[in-house]
């Protein structure tokens, strides 16, 4: 597997930081590869629940709280390039409710960013659950690795 491009993580208004990064992102090169694209530039930013709902107004015009937002700036047959916005609020929201680990409700939401940037969706039903499938399928694959 050629490994190209660049995976980075970074926080924004929090003081919180991502462990594992070398793993996290052989993990995510092979989630792309895997799904036949190559990486350009991704980033994963990790923001509170205010700067992530800021961009939720400014954007994409909608006026409630979200767990993330992906923008991509890569067209087709381009190596992907794009954004990952992620509240740690909402880690650690979504992680009580589901009764998960916060780590593994992390590696889900970093997994959902990167599904988006492979071009899938999640507004209707059978959408949410080929993501939720493919989710799944590739959290199991991060397990295998460390």
């Amino acid at each position: 597997m050629e490994q190209t491009g660049v995976i980075n993580f970074f926080s924004e208004d929090i003081t919180w930081t991502l462990r594992n990064k070398r793993l996290i992102r052989t993990w995510l090169s092979r989630l792309f590869f895997k799904e036949g694209l190559q990486v350009g530039e991704v980033n994963y930013i990790f923001c509170s629940d205010r700067y992530l709902f800021d961009l939720n107004v400014k954007y994409l015009e909608h006026h409630t709280l979200t767990d993330t937002i992906t923008f991509t700036y890569s067209t087709d047959n381009e190596p992907i390039t794009g954004d990952v916005f992620i509240s740690y609020e909402r880690i650690k929201e979504n992680a009580q409710k589901m009764k998960v680990k916060f780590s593994d409700e992390v590696l889900r939401l970093i997994a959902h960013g990167a599904l988006h940037l492979c071009g899938y969706n999640d507004k209707l039903p059978e959408d949410k659950r080929v993501m939720t499938n493919k989710e799944d399928f590739y959290l199991l694959q991060y397990s295998k690795l460390g």
